[in-house]
């Protein structure tokens, strides 16, 4: 079975109760393996750091809850590894290098990432790329 890879859109409601935390949390009981680029460690710490600086979390749970996404079962792969696919399906597709790193994992690895990034799904619907990525509300 493909891997789905996890951005850090999903990631994030793994620990805070955000809109559809409850399907992000599902995708862990349903045994399929999960992969991320290691890019999504500082994506959700900016996250945490954005909630902490609107107060909305205390920032001493920051390295806990950056701790608990490591320990994780989910397979990181090094962005280096990635930068060729990225950088084509960014400069194709005109997204941003980032978001390029999800997707050029699920392409490699014969996967579909799953999101919460609306604004990334309708921007690539309508292009070869949209068989790559999910929004997380249409996943189980």
């Amino acid at each position: 079975m493909s891997p789905l890879v996890i951005d850090a859109s999903v990631a994030i409601k793994w620990f805070l109760p955000e809109r559809y935390s409850i399907n992000a949390i599902r995708l862990l009981e349903t045994g399929c393996e999960l992969a991320a680029p290691d890019l999504i460690f500082p994506e959700c710490g900016n996250v945490l750091w954005k909630k902490w600086l609107r107060q909305e979390l205390e920032p001493e749970v920051i390295p806990s809850l950056l701790g608990d996404l490591r320990r994780m079962n989910m397979r990181i792969v090094p962005t280096f590894a990635l930068v060729d696919e990225a950088s084509r399906i960014a400069a194709t597709w005109r997204r941003s290098f980032y978001d390029s790193v999800y997707i050029a994992l699920a392409v490699v690895c014969n996967g579909r990432m799953i999101t919460a990034d609306e604004k990334l799904f309708n921007a690539l619907k309508d292009t070869p790329m949209a068989q790559r990525v999910t929004l997380i509300w249409d996943m189980v």
